[in-house]
């Protein structure tokens, strides 16, 4: 496939996750090649002085609502984790230590990871509980979280998420179709249209 489309994302984001369940389809239906980029949104959020919007009372209780109504009609489940906001930066090394290590299971992880944070709602800033998710998912615990504390996986999710702060990501999920970005789950009939 000659089109790529780059998905820059953190796994703590409930819009990234409606993305995330969308892509795989859309990319097949217009033929183009998904690349999942990893990054830490607090370091986004941080190095552009954007926010969560659920900072914002008003504006959070929006969200919700409107994340509800695209998971209806995306016919997806999306429970909102009751202990969201979550510190993410474990769980997105982990991530890009699979993509780095094994790229074979890393849609198994980030299947697993999404699963449980915006289904089933467990506590995933708690080390016992993620373990007790990786087990489950068939992943050896030591060795995902040893990922998550090697150097050049650290690196590499540092890398990343300045490279989507160079090329003007604020905030998550964030995609490319070349130099045309294109942000949050609302805007996929774009994405859709810049790759037909």
């Amino acid at each position: 496939m000659s089109k790529t489309l780059e998905f820059f994302f953190d796994l703590g984001s409930p819009a990234t996750y409606l993305a995330y369940t969308q892509l795989p389809a859309l990319c097949a239906e217009t033929g183009t090649q998904l690349v999942y980029q990893p990054m830490l949104l607090g370091g986004v959020f941080k190095a552009t002085g954007n926010a969560s919007p659920i900072t914002i009372p008003a504006k959070g209780r929006y969200m919700f609502n409107d994340l509800a109504r695209y998971a209806q009609r995306y016919n997806v489940t999306l429970k909102f984790n009751p202990h969201f906001p979550i510190n993410t930066l474990v769980l997105m090394r982990a991530v890009t230590g699979i993509q780095m290590r094994q790229p074979e299971r890393f849609q198994d992880i980030i299947d697993c990871l999404f699963r449980a944070l915006w289904v089933e709602s467990p506590h995933l800033g708690d080390p016992a509980v993620v373990a007790s998710v990786l087990t489950e998912a068939g992943f050896n615990p030591e060795e995902v979280l040893g990922l998550a504390n090697d150097e050049s996986v650290k690196t590499a999710l540092k890398d990343t998420t300045e490279q989507a702060i160079q090329r003007g990501v604020f905030g998550a999920p964030s995609m490319f179709v070349g130099n045309q970005l294109f942000f949050g789950q609302d805007r996929l009939d774009f994405v859709r249209e810049a790759l037909s």
